[in-house]
């Protein structure tokens, strides 16, 4: 086994252990707010649809798949080399690491100083919005098999923020608040119109929209920096 080798494998395995612990910690926050739903009478279903609608969960849960294949990928591809991620994980990895990022950076400004809830598990909230986020961003900067992507490959990432926010405003109002009873459910603050206005809302999303794209193109420049070009059908 060559050095390369060696640093490539190790840090697959470092990417399988985070898979894991983002696993474990979302399900451990999940059943959490699931039984404390049910034990306080609370619409369970709601709960449940809710927590699947947080950014932050939707990030953990794709950054874990990710890491994952990645790792499988690597298995499968170390006999026969060469030891650089597939273009179509690379990108997913360049989308899921763009979203973490931003999961910790905006938790941490913007939603760190919040009392937490009751179902709230305290190392499941630090993994998912502290030590999650570390690695992607770790992964970006010294992770192994890293592709060069084309410059168009960091406009993609814009696609599922949008598709997230535009799901989130249309379905907010249509929901019961299953904990405090109000007529509507936004899964955090800086989107609710209903406490600041439009205008604070709209700009949050402008200010947020522009950080994942510009993040995306850093990642994107730091991978072409770092990677390794190969041919492929895409234009670099």
């Amino acid at each position: 086994m060559t050095r390369t080798t060696g640093r490539a494998l190790g840090w697959n395995i470092a990417r399988a252990v985070a898979a894991i612990a983002i696993v474990v910690a979302v399900v451990a926050q999940f059943v959490s707010s699931a039984s404390g739903a049910a034990a306080a009478g609370r619409d369970v279903t709601t709960t449940v649809a809710n927590f699947f609608s947080f950014f932050t969960i939707l990030s953990n849960v794709s950054a874990a798949i990710v890491l994952v294949l990645l790792a499988l990928s690597f298995v499968r591809r170390r006999a026969a080399g060469p030891e650089v991620d597939p273009p179509a994980l690379a990108t997913a990895l360049a989308y899921v690491s763009t979203y973490m990022i931003v999961t910790g950076v905006v938790y941490n400004l913007l939603l760190r100083g919040l009392p937490l809830q009751p179902e709230t598990v305290g190392w499941s909230n630090e993994i998912l919005h502290v030590w999650g986020p570390l690695f992607l961003l770790l992964d970006v900067l010294f992770g192994s098999g890293r592709r060069r992507l084309p410059w168009t490959a960091a406009l993609g990432a814009a696609v599922f923020p949008i598709a997230w926010i535009v799901y989130t405003l249309l379905r907010a109002p249509l929901i019961t608040n299953p904990t405090t009873g109000a007529p509507y459910w936004y899964p955090y603050p800086f989107l609710d119109p209903n406490t600041g206005g439009w205008g604070s809302v709209v700009a949050y999303i402008v200010v947020i929209a522009v950080t994942i794209v510009a993040l995306a193109f850093g990642i994107v420049a730091i991978g072409r920096a770092r990677g390794i070009r190969m041919p492929q059908t895409s234009p670099a």
